[in-house]
């Protein structure tokens, strides 16, 4: 996500090291750079120049004055502005209302709409402890009321039952009925997409909204459009009293002018942003962090959020335990914590939220290579012994052939997994000992072991 624009702001910061101080000049320069990497980015041109000029504005007042060095006085206003840009605060989801708080989903076909659904569902059951129903009111396509069923059954949540030959507000009013008799907290309502915006389907939604007067309407559209996400949000919220936005496909080919346009376009807040087809890939939108993300700071809230939400906490303390007591780091555990890793989206998600280096390490990593090498490992761990596991010492040459065999690769292969999981073991034993944590990201400095 964002790659590109990254790289080139980073490029545009490092040009200005070797500078004194900020001047019209340097800063004329740097806004030219910044300016080609938004319009590459897809960056809506009145975005663009609004933003130049705020940054050009306040990079040559007195506030940047006494900063340690040009470099670090842009970034901290590029920063300021980029946050003020998506609109500076997190905008939850307003569910104040006499149950139940109707949510209605609008947005163009092809746009992740019926997914964001359940996801959002899942959202508000885990996070915020609500009873949720869900409706498709896609009376033109069976295959989405199908899919949101399985959603539903996926995420632990109760599906209204409907069908293409109902009128979609005569679905809308059912649903609802049923709700306020099952007490449910939440109604989320899924609606039809088109190819392209329609007065037939602009009618149909407002007939929808009518009907339902809903707390929260959102508009779910596709980060990989561009430009286009923002005239379709556009079109939208001229014809719908628009509470948010929702924007899916951020971890895909995204150059993010959508998420740096829409806002200002719009004045509709972003609300959630989609990240990959699980159901788990749903995160709230916080300006702060992706603009820490996009100037390469890493987003390291977001990280911490991602290892609370998958860490075992039980796990946790049994290996805390088992470290303390000396009795070391074995590849059953070795293994335990990869399957935690994949609980929190993975090492190509951990690592692009980091700082530094380690964030742009993750630009190499392609997810579904990713998920493809922790496959392997798991492979080649599950085809040894319990006993192997425990005492890694124990395999040797015939043994490491038999393991390759059985998970059907290489024994380089598996000479290269006890590599990485010796790196990993002599990780524990630093973070084990007196002073360990101190220890431990000094050995980090190069990276994470076996990358």
């Amino acid at each position: 996500m964002l790659d590109n624009l990254t790289s080139r702001l980073s490029g545009v910061i490092k040009n200005l090291k070797g500078q004194a101080r900020l001047t019209e000049t340097n800063i004329q320069d740097a806004m030219r750079e910044v300016r080609m990497a938004l319009l590459e980015a897809d960056v809506a041109l009145p975005v663009v120049k609004t933003f130049v000029a705020h940054v050009k504005e306040r990079a040559l007042g007195q506030e940047v004055i006494g900063s340690l060095t040009p470099g670090q006085a842009l970034v901290g206003v590029v920063n300021d502005e980029l946050v003020k840009l998506m609109g500076a605060t997190c905008d939850s989801l307003n569910l104040a209302a006499v149950p139940p708080a109707i949510v209605l989903m609008a947005g163009l076909q092809g746009a992740g709409k019926t997914t964001t659904v359940g996801k959002l569902a899942k959202h508000l059951k885990e996070q915020h402890k609500k009873k949720v129903l869900v409706v498709s009111a896609d009376v033109y396509r069976p295959a989405a009321i199908e899919q949101l069923k399985l959603l539903a059954e996926q995420v632990g949540v109760e599906w209204f039952p409907s069908s293409g030959d109902e009128q979609p507000e005569a679905i809308a009013r059912a649903a609802v009925d049923h709700a306020r008799r099952h007490f449910f907290d939440v109604l989320l309502v899924d609606t039809a997409g088109r190819l392209a915006i329609d007065e037939a389907m602009m009618a149909e939604i407002k007939a929808l909204h009518a009907a339902l007067n809903p707390i929260e309407t959102l508009f779910v559209v596709d980060a990989m459009q561009g430009q286009d996400a923002v005239n379709t949000a556009q079109a939208f919220n001229e014809a719908l009293p628009l509470t948010g936005v929702i924007l899916t496909k951020m971890d895909g080919d995204a150059r993010g002018g959508a998420a740096l346009s829409v806002r200002h376009v719009t004045g509709k807040p972003i609300k959630f942003i989609g990240v990959g087809e699980k159901v788990s890939g749903l995160e709230p939108f916080y300006p702060d962090r992706i603009a820490s993300r996009i100037l390469g700071m890493g987003d390291v809230l977001s990280l911490i959020e991602d290892v609370q939400k998958g860490i075992d906490q039980a796990e946790a303390a049994k290996m805390a335990k088992k470290l303390k007591s000396g009795k070391g780091f074995d590849l059953e555990d070795f293994k335990a914590q990869i399957q935690q890793m994949k609980k929190m989206g993975g090492m190509a998600n951990l690592m692009e939220k980091m700082p530094g280096q380690i964030g742009q390490m993750a630009k190499g990593i392609q997810g579904a290579e990713a998920d493809k090498a922790v496959r392997r490992i798991e492979g080649i761990i599950n085809s040894m012994t319990l006993e192997e596991r425990r005492k890694p010492e124990l395999l040797k040459a015939s043994r490491k052939r038999r393991i390759a065999a059985g998970s059907g690769v290489t024994v380089q292969e598996v000479n290269k997994l006890l590599n990485q999981f010796e790196q990993t073991q002599k990780m524990m034993k630093q973070f084990s000992s007196k002073g360990g944590l101190m220890k431990l990201m000094r050995g980090m400095k190069g990276g994470l072991p076996g990358m």
